[in-house]
């Protein structure tokens, strides 16, 4: 189906006078432009950026047709469209709708608190080996992602599957449609998402409207709720139900679930047949999402020696990409999952946040067909290769090798390439030496066993892991953004190597999630940084003589805490032959550690009133902002700073930054908001306070594994210096994780405890420096090289830090660089 300008403009509604210029994409998202003669950019207003302020930089990149609210001067924008319309959201769906429309195979709709990614990917597994399918990427389930979704349907699929999330009422009417399903799936109703509705039932409700048009739908009875709603529903249109459970009157009785030590046998009646399936996992999640998948390839009447063939093979859906050390300096994008072309373009996208200023290298293999003949599909890959800037690729597969290097060849001289015909090739020929200093994207469908090329490539280190979800990151970093006042801006604290979780890693996010700035507390932190590619503003904390060369060098702003050391700053500005050069004043009121008191105020004017330094701002350090009891501390601490502003002023004619908020300040003292606030550890998810009503995500999960399991007998003692005999006979796991890697020692002889299978283990005897053992007793199956648990989203940093009598910022912070960091984002 091919559109163009004049066709977009009537379906959105725009009066705008337009012409017949072809159209083939919809962009929202200015870092993800492609075509741009071939693209029309909808401006999108939300709660923290507006897509007006891009529209400048994407016409310099070629792009001339844009979807406004706003009236735009266009005074330096010769050869610009203008389509002018209410709600930009809105005229987006309304084009998916109207697309839509254009196709008349059936199109499967799944909705649901958990599990619709996973279905939908085991859904795709299955039956893409019979079909030409598209689906959302990833999950691309939103108001705008299910509409850029079904965009790329297209006449070569003969199957859409698609997935529809929403957080309030009135949201599905709209993803309803768009999408149109002919089949609904719904697999469950739970706690996620649940903020924006009065309770499960209006839940499920919102949720079922996506199948207002469905010629049957596809759920379990044994979740009371959606069986309940569904029922309430009644048959319009005639509309079938297939349900599964345990009873006889489900179109699916489950009769059987049989668990092996790897896999799970599952016996059903469907149709007054007996009939089974084999699933390579135990976990009841698993086995609920593959019995409503089994739902569905029974309703398409796929053949039940297919089914069980194709389901015992099923493999697990990764839905992160994950960012891991390798070797000689190298950082690696294990995305060794899946490879097509919507989830090809979101690990690129990832690859251009993360690579700062290292080469870019894709080792990619051949992609799974999308209805697109192999020199089409290849020409985009290669079109998103080059948009992204990508040094090297290393194709794997014969297909890849065939068509990529045509669609590239003689285009693009710098672009490097080698081709592999397989994994094995590649692995028999490679050398460590041909990877140094690069950012490597791992990006291969599950057959090519791309997991080899990564443990080639990784960093070898030992099994305690701190994993950082760098979209619970961002969405922490937003969470706070919602909580201050327009045009307030954001000073992301990442000294300490980013609280333990990786300095360049984490900045790297910050900065593409458009903080304002970065401090960091010593220079060799910010050279470390600019080294990384960050071009964020970086204040430094502790500033002294010894650093001002690299602070110059790099471009880094110092804090000035002392007459001396800014007189000391001066002499080297003036050697160096430079002026005007960002300072941050620091301001004691109330701390009584570093910074100018009231007092000392005045002896800055004479080196303010020259032009050496220019004052890019002051602020000050609240000592207790997350205590009440402190709160008439907080309000002196906010009015000395006050009045030192006013002091400042008097000498300094020109603007500058004021911030005196940290965390706790943002969420219990929105008065104190200034112009900036500094975020620290509740970016990475720990309130500080005691005050509900902050939604964090957990950031860093610390996990270990099990080296040994030993049965110790009652009297014995476990550990150095014998500091806990055993009451009774018992079962002790060591675990690989001890004080050199930050686990610390006060949290021995029973203060502190793991997660092992979701159930809490006690710390038996002193903890030692590489290991620690901890009591299972009376925790069920578990092995050696069982995974442990040593902070996380279901054991909070803040319980260990009470347990060892300390705060969560030690526990982080103390996380060894030997551990080795785990980044991803789902």
């Amino acid at each position: 189906m091919s559109y163009t300008l004049k066709n977009i403009a009537e379906i959105i509604g725009s009066n705008a006078v337009v012409q017949d210029e072809p159209i083939s994409h919809l962009l929202t998202d200015s870092r993800k432009l492609i075509h741009p003669a071939e693209s029309v950019f909808f401006a999108l207003h939300g709660p923290h950026r507006d897509g007006h302020d891009f529209i400048s930089a994407l016409y310099e990149k070629g792009v001339r047709y844009f979807v406004v609210s706003k009236i735009v001067d266009d005074s330096n924008l010769p050869g610009a469209v203008f389509l002018r319309v209410d709600d930009t959201l809105s005229a987006l769906q309304k084009m998916a709708a109207e697309h839509r429309l254009h196709f008349n195979y059936p199109v499967i709709g799944i909705t649901g608190s958990n599990g619709k990614t996973i279905v939908k990917e085991w859904l795709w597994q299955i039956l893409s080996k019979d079909y030409h399918i598209i689906r959302n990427p990833k999950s691309y389930n939103s108001q705008i992602g299910v509409p850029l979704s079904v965009w790329q349907m297209n006449s070569q699929h003969d199957l859409g599957i698609f997935e529809a999330g929403i957080s309030e009422p009135g949201e599905m009417d709209k993803l309803q449609q768009i999408i149109k399903p002919t089949i609904g799936v719904i697999t469950n109703i739970g706690e996620a998402h649940s903020s924006g509705f009065r309770d499960h039932f209006q839940k499920a409700e919102e949720k079922l409207k996506l199948f207002k048009d469905s010629a049957v739908i596809i759920y379990s009875a044994d979740q009371p709720v959606v069986h309940q709603s569904i029922q309430k529903m009644g048959d319009a249109n005639n509309r079938e139900l297939f349900s599964w459970g345990r009873e006889s009157s489900h179109t699916l009785m489950i009769t059987a679930t049989s668990k092996r030590s790897s896999s799970t046998h599952i016996g059903a009646l469907y149709r007054q047949q007996s009939i089974e399936v084999e699933i390579p996992f135990t976990d009841d999640a698993s086995i609920e999402n593959a019995i409503t998948c089994w739902c569905v390839f029974l309703y398409l009447n796929v053949d039940p020696s297919v089914i069980f063939d194709r389901m015992k093979n099923l493999q697990p859906v990764n839905m992160r990409l994950e960012l891991i050390p390798g070797i000689n300096n190298c950082t690696i994008i294990n995305d060794s999952y899946s490879a097509d072309l919507s989830s090809l373009n979101i690990a690129l996208d990832f690859l251009e946040q993360q690579t700062g200023r290292q080469k870019k290298t894709v080792i990619l293999s051949d992609l799974v067909q999308s209805g697109l003949t192999d020199s089409d599909l290849y020409a985009q890959v290669a079109h998103s290769l080059k948009q992204r800037h990508v040094d090297r690729v290393i194709g794997i597969g014969n297909n890849i090798a065939t068509h990529l290097d045509l669609s590239v060849s003689g285009n693009d001289p710098t672009l490097n390439r080698q081709f592999f015909d397989s994994v094995k090739t590649f692995t028999e020929q490679f050398r460590q030496s041909n990877f140094r200093v690069e950012t490597i994207l791992v990006k291969g469908a599950r057959i090519f066993e791309f997991e080899k090329i990564v443990h080639l490539l990784e960093k070898k280190l030992h099994q305690t892991v701190l994993e950082i979800d760098l979209k619970a990151l961002a969405y922490n970093v937003n969470q706070f953004r919602m909580k201050l006042k327009p045009g307030t801006k954001i000073m992301a604290m990442v000294k300490a190597f980013a609280y333990g979780s990786g300095g360049i890693e984490i900045a790297s996010v910050l900065q593409y999630h458009k903080v304002d700035y970065l401090c960091v507390a010593y220079a060799d932190e910010g050279i470390t940084l600019r080294q990384g590619g960050i071009q964020l503003p970086i204040m430094v904390l502790n500033a002294d003589e010894n650093s001002f060369d690299a602070i110059i060098s790099q471009n880094l702003e110092p804090v000035i805490f002392s007459v001396s050391i800014l007189e000391t700053f001066i002499q080297f500005l003036n050697m160096q032959g430079l002026q005007d050069w960002p300072i941050h004043l620091e301001i004691e009121t109330g701390m009584n550690r570093l910074g100018f008191s009231l007092d000392d105020i005045s002896l800055l004017q004479p080196y303010l009133e020259q032009n050496d330094v220019s004052v890019k701002s002051i602020f000050s350090h609240l000592t207790s902002s997350e205590d009440a009891n402190d709160d008439e501390y907080t309000a002196n601490q906010y009015a000395l700073f006050n009045e030192a502003e006013k002091m400042i002023r008097s000498f300094v004619d020109y603007p500058f930054l004021k911030h005196l908020s940290n965390t706790a300040a943002v969420i219990r003292h929105p008065g104190l908001q200034f112009d900036m606030v500094r975020l620290g550890i509740g970016m990475y998810g720990v309130n500080p306070t005691d005050q509900p009503g902050m939604q964090l995500e957990t950031v860093a999960t610390l996990r270990s594994t099990i080296a040994q399991i030993k049965k110790v007998k009652a009297g014995e003692t476990v550990g150095y210096n014998r500091k806990e005999k055993l009451k009774e006979d018992s079962l002790i796991a060591t675990v690989r994780i001890g004080y050199a890697d930050g686990y610390l020692r006060a949290l021995g002889n029973g203060a502190g405890k793991m997660l092992v299978n979701g159930k809490l283990a006690p710390v038996v005897g002193t903890v030692c420096m590489d290991m620690t053992m901890i009591n299972i007793s009376n925790i069920p199956g578990v092995k050696e090289g069982d995974e442990v648990i040593v902070f996380g989203k279901d054991l909070p940093v803040k319980n260990l830090a009470e347990w060892a009598d300390t705060i969560s910022y030690e526990i982080m912070t103390g996380i060894s660089e030997r551990v080795k960091r785990v980044y991803f984002e789902e």
